[in-house]
């Protein structure tokens, strides 16, 4: 295999997320063990090197050329995570060295050289388990972090679920609870989507029931609500960085949803009015617009529909 596939092996074997297991990654892992193509694992060292002596390294060795401004990717996307995974030590030679320093290097840790040394030997594998055993994997820390951070949500029925952390997650929660107890109180979640799970709840049975057809995540609106007692269907879109329900997803909709017999309230909710503001001009007319700083609200972008004197 090429030292390319080897250093991959090598990453997985360590238990570096997914996202750490790319050539970036891999050339730098190199690059720190200071091997060319030909050397053998065995020979692997632990050079004191900067981020521009880790590129120059890539480019003279492994004919990978990155661009200057790739240095901060390299750092955050590649170095944080071998500091985390304890594969390499930062300004071991000066640790009173500032972090901004020109001059700060990075260099693999005796214990990450040595099971380097040992790849493609039978004691390989065990090397790699005792290292996990210490340290565990990045991946299991990272899927720790993100079980805590979860986004909790308590469903109308009083059935919780979690949502992966994130604005837009957030901004569903309050959805489903703020917005449904008060404009949709007795009506049942159909669907509601998670950035991270794509889907979370679906109701398949009950779309089908109303000649909803199969759409996927990304047709659908982020939440969808049916009041039984009155046959309205909410198509509710939280807006944190893509758009409202603007003439051209409404249009989408309406014809994805020609044979429902439901009547729809189509919904675009915000965060805060800053929010609204930005994308005002993108609404569609003819729906709904709430935001979660003012609960107990709605803007109706309906013409004279609620034209009418307020009771004195």
């Amino acid at each position: 295999m090429s030292k390319r596939e080897d250093g991959l092996e090598i990453l997985k074997s360590l238990g570096l997320p997914k996202q750490q297991q790319n050539e970036r990654s891999i050339l730098t892992l190199i690059a720190l063990a200071g091997l060319k193509e030909d050397d053998g694992w065995a020979e692997a060292a632990r050079p004191l090197l900067r981020i521009w002596d880790i590129m120059a390294w890539m480019r003279l060795h492994y004919d990978k050329d990155y661009a200057a401004n790739s240095r901060e990717t390299i750092r955050r996307q590649t170095i944080h995570q071998f500091e985390q995974a304890r594969l390499v030590d930062r300004n071991s030679d000066d640790p009173k060295r500032p972090t901004n320093s020109g001059d700060t290097v990075y260099q693999l840790t005796a214990e990450a050289a040595e099971i380097l040394r040992c790849f493609g030997r039978k004691n390989f594998t065990k090397k790699c388990n005792a290292f996990i055993g210490r340290h565990a994997t990045l991946a299991s820390k990272y899927a720790r972090e993100r079980r805590l951070t979860k986004i909790p949500v308590t469903l109308i029925d009083g059935s919780k679920y979690e949502l992966s952390p994130g604005a837009h997650n957030e901004l569903q929660r309050l959805i489903i609870e703020e917005f449904a107890p008060r404009f949709a109180p007795a009506a049942i979640l159909l669907y509601v989507g998670d950035t991270a799970a794509k889907q979370l709840i679906l109701d398949e049975k009950r779309l089908k029931e109303l000649n909803i057809p199969d759409m996927n995540h990304d047709k659908l609106p982020d939440i969808v609500l049916y009041d039984e007692t009155r046959n309205w269907l909410f198509l509710i879109e939280a807006v944190t960085s893509h758009g409202p329900v603007s003439p051209k997803r409404h249009a989408e909709l309406e014809a994805a949803l020609k044979k429902c017999p439901s009547s729809r309230v189509y919904v675009t909710a915000f965060m805060n009015f800053a929010g609204f503001k930005k994308y005002a001009t993108e609404i569609v007319w003819e729906s709904e617009v709430w935001i979660a700083d003012f609960p107990d609200h709605m803007i109706h972008f309906n013409g004279d529909k609620f034209l009418g004197p307020y009771p004195q």
